[in-house]
């Protein structure tokens, strides 16, 4: 059972045929991160930040830079709370999120722990991170080296600094059902927030100046 739990955190990769460009550029696939930055998360429940460090995960920084520039981020839905263990979220637009999970981050090394509050990509087997990521509600120090599809733990870079009772405020009723009905979020977003309507919601994401 508890396998089966992190199989699912980590990551809910839907398939979705057929994509489109006009929304998406390749060229935002290229810009790299400095070295140090913060974000800040606007949501339905209030503000929070995190301070990302590159050095803790190269790719998966540039990668989360990136969207955060190009405000993939902003109006989502924290998808996926599971209370004591992650809040998850992604995008939920089909096509941009097909275009960006064609540019997938290599694996890297675990160097910072999966700590209370900590930021991570989640993933399926090798070089699956993508778009979706979670953040730690309690010490999930077992995600550092668990190993399966032949790839070792969760790398985080990052660490919420400020805020961290906006996320614990988060609604957890659903926990892992959400799951099970991912294709329905990029299908009919409508009719997901209508079957899950306490859900929280990501506003906006932005570099803190």
């Amino acid at each position: 059972m508890i396998k089966k739990r992190i199989l699912y955190v980590l990551y809910g990769l839907v398939i979705i045929l057929g994509c489109s460009t006009s929304k998406f550029k390749s060229s935002w696939t290229k810009p790299i991160a400095p070295e140090t930055f913060t974000t800040k998360f606007e949501t339905s429940k209030g503000d929070f930040l995190v301070k990302v460090e590159r050095k803790l995960s190269p790719k998966a920084v540039d990668r989360f830079y990136q969207l955060v520039k190009t405000k993939y981020f902003n109006n989502i839905l924290f998808y996926r709370v599971n209370p004591g263990f992650v809040a998850q979220f992604g995008g939920n637009d089909s096509l941009i999120y097909t275009s960006w999970n064609r540019y997938k981050i290599p694996d890297e090394p675990v160097l910072q722990g999966n700590d209370k509050g900590t930021l991570s990509f989640a993933r399926g087997d090798k070089e699956s991170r993508g778009t979706d990521l979670f953040i730690n509600l309690r010490d999930n120090n077992r995600l550092d080296t668990l190993h399966y599809n032949d790839v070792t733990g969760f790398p985080t870079f990052g660490k919420v600094t400020k805020g961290m009772e906006v996320l614990e405020a988060l609604y957890s009723g659903y926990a892992d059902t959400t799951m099970n009905n991912l294709d329905l979020m990029f299908k009919d977003l409508d009719a997901f927030i209508k079957k899950y309507p306490k859900l929280d919601t990501i506003y906006k994401v932005e570099f803190l100046k």
